[in-house]
């Protein structure tokens, strides 16, 4: 599978960073080409978008900065999107890898590369303006 990681420099400690990305009621801040709104339903996020409404899971907290998180399509699909907060001096590196999935054009994967990297900033952008 044809993967891409995108990146993005931001002027916070990684402890910082990785509890803002995990806690969910900062989701629409950090995924505004995504997130409309979200609603908590248990473990999952149900977070509705222009498309579809899809559940949203992040994997458990943890001390190594992973944010990894599945994101479940009406169809049933499940789209994993690895994700790490990482020390580099004192700002931190967030890393998105972004998987072309099969039957997806070129078009489309290029969209969401652009999606993510929005994205990416939005986060930037709020977490250095604390």
């Amino acid at each position: 599978m044809h993967l891409e990681t995108i990146s993005v420099t931001i002027e916070r400690q990684p402890e910082e960073v990785y509890a803002f990305i995990m806690n969910p009621d900062n989701l629409q801040q950090w995924i505004p080409s995504f997130a409309e709104s979200v609603q908590r339903s248990g473990d999952d996020l149900i977070v509705e978008t222009s498309e579809e409404p899809m559940k949203f899971r992040f994997v458990g907290r943890n001390e190594y900065g992973v944010a990894d998180h599945f994101v479940t399509l009406m169809s049933g699909e499940c789209i994993y999107n690895p994700m790490r907060v990482i020390a580099n001096g004192t700002c931190s590196e967030v890393l998105f890898t972004l998987f072309k999935r099969p039957g997806m054009s070129d078009e489309q994967y290029a969209d969401d590369a652009r999606n993510v990297a929005i994205d990416l900033n939005a986060l930037k952008a709020v977490l250095e303006r604390k």
